[in-house]
């Protein structure tokens, strides 16, 4: 949206186009109106031939989105009326015409939603609850812009890209950056479950669904939990079914997938695709052939791809590159390299069982918390580089922002194990692991539906008692209990690994040139002598998240600040970089 009324230039549109075309290779979509232009490129899910966008309503206001609407039928039936298409996406523009700026509240999906209302001459921006789907924004004297992601805004040339310190010391030691704040200079997110409205481009306006509802806890039993369980797992995932494209499962074999594979099965008339990932060499902790017996147990047809050392040496500069707003999680790895499979097998909408873990218990950190000790855990977030101290100390007052929002929140909730849950589903969710998840499966061109993350879900799973969710033994104690009755071979009481690869010994296996090439990056000689970085790297296989963290920096510094072509393997992109 441009100010004072100044024409949209459609070749700015034509380059956002351009820098998103990976998320919605299947068409492309624009609406210019004066001051404001909105452009859309379409990944089509639902209503495959005639469900284009931009989508208008009956008033005129006109939506472009990015994401899927669960509840559409319902929606449908309860607003009557006219509907131009079948898409999931066209009763969303219908509510807000009905109920104005509330209507998110009644949206059962994942989004990042625009909406042009020239009636009322503003712009509507808005993002589910869990932020599953990003959506960007920046403000200047002259417009206001938003994307799907950052890079796009650069490619525009509305901005150019620039590092906020404090972000970076962030980013470095927790391995992501938290609230709305991105690493970059000038560009923010929308909130999750914010709509946020714009006038002459100037936010005018912030309304807030919150992630996590107020609930009481109840009395419930084993039995009575265990049916509730089933019977919203089970719809929840039968609205994430909705779909007209080939679908999907991603495998791990541990508790989350399993369940959803053995819902899946029950609702599927098809065999359930699903896809597990292993590394050469039988490496410990990889359980992808566990994960095949299971699923062909199940008669579910599931295929196993494998990474190699080779594999991470190629990929991983382009993966850097995938994930503009960064995160340093090694499980960016395999995630990119099943997003490609997947769009391989023609597997167009994936099953992804992101939230459980934060929902319903499931980390050791939770287990911790409910020791009958005052506050035990306040130090269970520690950073990358604690007991490295020359890159420690850079790193000083890296936590204010979390220990900000930890405060914040202390306030909201009963005990401390539910506080940790409801700051990870806040921040360390939408923030990392959904970032992952959805650059990672965009990038090839694949949606990553995640059934936990529903609010229905998440109203029952608020509402169990603690020891329901973790105990000192187990987390996620009611998803083992209902694993082990339904898919009894999952075997869900035994220790499961968990899903990061062996990047402590592929870097290991290069220790001294990666060390060498790292070093030489300006990014990282700014805050670390060679002979520090040396020692890192040399340190990797056995602590591997610092020198990954050093690794994955260097590499997304390249790409999204210097400027340097992803498309070699690591050596050879960061010996570009050092000369830039």
């Amino acid at each position: 949206m441009m100010r004072g009324g100044r024409s949209v230039d459609r070749a700015v549109l034509d380059r956002l186009a351009a820098a998103l075309d990976h998320r919605g290779p299947d068409s492309q979509g624009f609406h210019v109106d004066g001051p404001v232009g909105l452009v859309d490129t379409r990944l089509a899910i639902v209503d495959v031939e005639g469900g284009r966008q931009p989508l208008f309503a009956p008033g005129g206001a006109a939506l472009v989105a990015n994401g899927e609407i669960y509840n559409a039928p319902e929606l449908r039936a309860e607003l009557g009326g006219v509907f131009q298409t079948l898409s999931d996406c066209e009763p969303a523009v219908h509510l807000y015409e009905r109920r104005g700026l509330d209507y998110a509240q009644a949206l059962r999906g994942m989004y990042a939603i625009a909406i042009h209302d020239p009636t009322a001459q503003r712009l509507v921006l808005s993002r589910d609850q869990f932020g599953i789907k990003p959506l960007y924004y920046l403000e200047t004297p002259e417009l206001f812009a938003f994307a799907s992601e950052p890079q796009a805004l650069f490619a525009a040339g509305l901005i150019q890209p620039e590092i906020d310190p404090a972000a970076e010391a962030e980013l470095l030691q927790l391995k992501y950056t938290s609230g709305e704040a991105t690493i970059f200079d000038g560009i923010d997110r929308v909130a999750p479950g914010e709509t946020v409205v714009v006038v002459d481009g100037v936010v005018t306006e912030r309304r807030r669904i919150p992630t996590l509802a107020d609930r009481p806890v109840e009395r419930i039993d084993l039995a009575e939990a265990l049916t509730r369980f089933e019977m919203v797992m089970t719809e929840s995932v039968a609205v994430h079914l909705r779909t007209d494209v080939p679908y999907g499962l991603f495998f791990s074999g541990g508790v989350d997938s399993s369940i959803l594979l053995k819902l899946m099965q029950r609702l599927s008339r098809t065999p359930v695709q699903a896809l597990t990932v292993g590394y050469e060499g039988r490496q410990s902790g990889d359980e992808s052939f566990t994960a095949l017996e299971l699923a062909k147990s199940v008669g579910a047809d599931c295929r196993r791809i494998e990474m190699t050392a080779g594999d991470f040496w190629t990929l991983a500069p382009r993966i850097a590159a995938a994930i503009d707003d960064p995160t340093a999680d090694p499980a960016v790895l395999p995630t990119y390299l099943l997003g490609r499979a997947a769009r391989e097998a023609g597997l167009k909408v994936t099953l992804c069982g992101e939230g459980a873990d934060e929902l319903f218990g499931g980390y050791t950190r939770y287990r911790r918390a409910r020791l009958p000790l005052p506050r035990f855990g306040d130090k269970e977030r520690r950073g990358v580089f604690e007991a490295i101290p020359a890159l420690n100390h850079r790193f000083a007052g890296w936590a204010t922002g979390f220990d900000a929002i930890e405060a914040r929140e202390t306030q909201r909730w009963p005990s401390h194990m539910a506080l940790l849950q409801a700051v990870d589903c806040i921040e360390r969710l939408p923030n990392g692991l959904l970032i992952k998840l959805d650059r990672c499966l965009m990038a090839n061109s694949v949606e990553g539906r995640t059934p936990f993350l529903d609010k229905a879900v998440a109203d029952f799973a608020l509402s169990l008692p603690p020891g329901l969710k973790a105990n000192l033994r187990f987390g996620k104690v009611l998803l083992r209990e209902w694993l082990s009755r339904a898919l009894p071979q999952a075997n869900p009481f035994a220790p499961k690994q968990g899903f990061n690869p062996p990047v402590g010994g592929w870097m290991a296996a290069q220790a001294e040139r990666l060390g060498e090439l790292a070093a030489a990056q300006p990014a990282i000689a700014e805050f670390a002598s060679f002979e520090t970085v040396r020692g890192v790297f040399e340190q990797a296989g056995q602590k591997s998240q610092p020198a990954w963290s050093l690794l994955f920096y260097a590499l997304w510094h390249s790409h999204h600040v210097l400027g340097v072509p992803a498309d070699g393997d690591i050596a050879e992109v960061l010996s570009q970089a050092s000369r830039a």
